[in-house]
């Protein structure tokens, strides 16, 4: 692993709707030995306007990676994965559904939308946790991503 990539901060945006499971992610991500800012929007259509850096949003960081939930207000998280997608400047920026549907109708258009990784949120705390701090530790230590800080 290059040491140097972790130099700068990583930056994570957690687009979740639900309080409790922004609090356990915040937990999960506390606890490593990578520098992360974790910034939080609570439904898609603020999702959008942070990686587009719209209205509140114009001097926001370009996320290293998201975690998308999938049932959100406003904006659901098909659409904004779909979107995200589809914009040129928004497109590698990899993306991690994090949900607790199982259902094989948004695993499959999650995939088809082009999501780089789609995961079921476990109901135990602790797994919760776990399962949080292994997206990290993969995604930040075993993946290359782009190098997204220049765009």
């Amino acid at each position: 692993m290059d040491e140097s990539m972790h130099l700068l901060p990583i930056d994570i945006l957690l687009v979740e709707d639900s309080i409790g499971d922004i609090r356990l992610t915040q937990e999960a991500l506390k606890e490593n030995k990578l520098k992360v800012n974790l910034n939080v929007v609570m439904d898609g259509v603020e999702a959008m306007e942070y990686l587009k850096k719209e209205g509140k949003y114009t001097t926001a960081a370009t996320p290293d990676l998201i975690l998308l939930d999938l049932n959100m207000p406003r904006k659901d998280g098909r659409q904004v994965l779909k979107e995200i997608k589809e914009d040129p400047k928004l497109k590698s920026i990899p993306v991690v559904i994090l949900t607790i549907s199982k259902a094989e109708e948004d695993i499959l258009q999650s995939y088809n939308l082009h999501v780089n990784c789609y995961i079921t949120k476990p109901l135990d705390l602790n797994k919760f946790i776990e399962v949080v701090r292994k997206i990290e530790t993969f995604w930040f230590t075993i993946a290359t991503l782009p190098s997204l800080k220049q765009q």
